[in-house]
């Protein structure tokens, strides 16, 4: 039983500082004035997207696991210790202008580009042998409620929270790529 919380606090703590990417850049998008119509929908696209992508992705790590053993999961670790430290240094970039706007093919375009990472984290869950379902699940409903939040205070704050929102998701991966590393 203890196993099982720890490991849905893991995941919850690993779902949060994935949709910080899309908290991020929904601050930004926010600017855009959406109607909550449209914040709506925008935010089931990106869970949705967080869904797809780490399914993919653990698909992808249960397949490398079995075929390369141990050997995997340093590589899951040191995937998720540089995915966080690039995603903690992009925090600190000068902000790009976005020509993207959040409807058809620019809201596909959105949804991918914050749903990648998600992608790797899969790779390395898949490696680990974490359950599929509930990592799905809360990866979905966070990237969901984070993105919603984002263009919600994107709309009313016009962009005062992102950098620091991303610095953040970053460490969050970071500390869990050592705690993999490391045997505790």
């Amino acid at each position: 039983m203890t196993t099982i919380i720890g490991e849905l606090i893991t995941l919850m703590l690993m779902a949060f500082a994935l949709g910080m990417d899309a908290f991020s850049i929904g601050i930004g998008m926010g600017m855009f004035q959406l109607r909550l119509k449209q914040i709506l929908y925008i935010g089931l696209v990106v869970g949705i997207f967080h869904v797809w992508m780490p399914l993919f992705g653990m698909m992808t790590g249960k397949f490398l696991s079995e075929t390369f053993g141990a050997f995997a999961g340093y590589a899951g670790g040191l995937l998720l210790i540089v995915l966080g430290i690039q995603m903690f240094m992009s925090s600190f970039k000068e902000e790009e202008t976005t020509l993207i706007s959040p409807v058809g093919f620019g809201l596909v375009l959105f949804a991918l580009s914050v749903s990648l990472d998600s992608f790797s984290v899969g790779l390395t869950l898949g490696i680990f042998g974490a359950r599929t379902a509930v990592a799905l699940f809360c990866f979905g409903i966070a990237a969901t409620v984070l993105t919603w939040a984002g263009l919600l205070i994107g709309r009313k704050f016009q962009g005062v929270l992102g950098t620091y929102s991303e610095a953040l998701g970053g460490s969050i991966l970071f500390a869990f790529g050592i705690k993999l590393l490391l045997p505790l």
